[in-house]
């Protein structure tokens, strides 16, 4: 890409808005333009990215900024003041209010709710969900990030506190960069915190998604944040590495390769596979749990990091669970995304079987309980056509011989999950590098090992679903662990 930014295409006063109540598997309207979100406003560039609904047919196009825009938007956000707390929160929480019931750029938001499920594939349920929780989070927002102030430190030089000597909770920077997942709509609720503790933002959306973050920052502005304090930058790869570079801090989201190559950057907090885990221990009957399991494995069509990808079990032979869970996942409906009733994720034809194809791959010599290779009940693979160029990715269910085998670490953007024995002799190895631990037992001693083990990053013990998550309760830690430090202070 050229690395002299283009001029801006003027725009019309009233960008095109996708129809309102389009029926299930009607053609969207093919004018859904989103510009990037500058220091100096909306920018049209000359290279624009195509956008497709889950079928194939033209949505729009995205604009995408050079690297040399990238690096002047960056410098514009460095140069930036940062408002006062008061009005930040204020402006916050009319952006979360507007977001979710308003009308942004044009468009309200039930109007969004179907564009987004058809331009993503995420179930229109799913959605609704996402919405709510990025509102909550914009209201709420700093509420959240104190709980992960150091109850010795207080917020400000002119606390009372400062006149003996306290600790004093200070950014680490000003900028922050987020290079955003395309998964679900919901993982632009966290980056808000960064904006209420006084960081300038800069986006870089997923090509698969970025209409929330658009309909989002656009709501930001509406609300009051300066052009200069949050900024939505699409860009191709090169331009993407310049945006961590001109960022004080960043966040980024990927696979197990930006887990290991940002692994020892501390500027940037990598978000990888969640790897989360159900333990049912020889202490309880898996059959009064499998409400949680089912829940943990499909809710948010199974997209998310926090969605069960392996269960384990204790002192019984595994099968009649992994039966058991196929039956029941076996039941979801096969359904377009927009449609209210639907659950499971959809993706462009070639695009579900390439994924199908990878999951027999790395599945072979496994037992298929539900989505296997070959025929009868358990086959038949994972893709349902819906006969317009999309299809529903339906679950897998396979049962392992050993909780360590590779396949166990396996995460897929489906309900695809790994049911597995599980000895006193596996260990705790068997449960390392997980998101989410949901832990069935009434094993102290084991209990307090699992809080121990720095690898499995949440723990939740009994009858608890591996997405739950509440306001002011850590995803992977505090992001505001990441985002501030503490400064001694003392004053006269």
């Amino acid at each position: 890409m050229a690395e002299t930014a283009p001029p801006p295409v003027p725009r019309s006063p009233h960008t095109p808005r996708p129809p309102s109540g389009a029926p299930a598997g009607s053609a969207p309207d093919p004018a859904l333009r989103l510009d990037a979100l500058g220091p100096g406003g909306p920018y049209r560039t000359r290279a624009r990215l195509p956008l497709s609904d889950v079928s194939g047919r033209p949505m729009g196009e995205l604009s995408l900024v050079p690297k040399l825009y990238v690096t002047r938007a960056m410098a514009a956000l460095h140069r930036a003041a940062t408002p006062p707390l008061e009005t930040r929160l204020a402006a916050l929480a009319r952006a979360g209010e507007l977001f979710a019931a308003g009308t942004v750029e044009g468009v309200t938001a039930e109007e969004y709710l179907t564009t987004v499920s058809r331009l993503s594939g995420t179930p229109l349920a799913n959605a609704r969900v996402a919405v709510e929780a990025i509102r909550l989070s914009a209201t709420g927002a700093y509420r959240s990030v104190q709980a992960a102030r150091p109850v010795g430190a207080v917020n400000d030089w002119r606390d009372p506190a400062a006149r003996s000597g306290t600790a004093v909770w200070v950014r680490r920077g000003d900028v922050f960069a987020v290079h955003a997942a395309g998964n679900h709509p919901a993982v632009h609720a966290l980056w808000l915190e960064a904006l209420a503790l006084g960081y300038r933002v800069a986006v870089r959306p997923s090509r698969r998604e970025p209409l929330t973050p658009y309909r989002l920052i656009s709501a930001l502005r509406a609300a009051g944040f300066g052009n200069d304090q949050v900024v939505l930058l699409p860009t191709d790869h090169d331009a993407a590495g310049e945006l961590l570079r001109a960022a004080d801090l960043s966040m980024v989201y990927g696979g197990q390769e930006v887990i290991d190559r940002f692994a020892t950057d501390p500027r940037v907090l990598p978000n990888g596979p969640g790897r989360s885990k159900i333990l049912i221990t020889a202490d309880s009957d898996w059959r009064d749990h499998l409400d949680t399991v089912v829940d943990s494995v499909a809710r948010h069509g199974g997209t998310a990091c926090v969605n069960a990808t392996t269960v384990l079990v204790e002192g019984a032979d595994p099968a009649p669970l992994a039966r058991a869970l196929a039956d029941r996942l076996a039941e979801l409906p096969t359904l377009p995304p927009e449609d209210e009733r639907a659950v499971l994720p959809v993706h462009p034809v070639e695009v579900a079987r390439a994924m199908e194809k990878h999951l027999h791959a790395v599945a072979g010599g496994t037992r298929a309980w539900l989505g296997g290779s070959g025929t009868g009940p358990a086959g038949g693979g994972v893709v349902a056509e819906l006969g317009d160029g999309s299809a529903v990715l339906r679950p897998a269910v396979h049962q392992l011989d050993s909780p360590r085998a590779p396949q166990a670490a396996v995460e897929l953007p489906f309900p695809c999950v790994w049911v597995a024995p599980w000895s006193r002799a596996d260990g705790i190895a068997a449960l390392r590098d997980s998101l989410v631990l949901t832990a069935i037992t009434r094993d102290e001693e084991l209990l307090d090992a699992l809080l121990d083990e720095v690898s499995v990053k949440n723990l939740y013990i009994g009858d608890h679903p591996t997405h739950w998550i509440a306001p002011g309760i850590p995803h992977d830690a505090y992001l505001g662990e990441f985002l501030m430090r503490t400064k001694a202070v003392i004053r006269g």
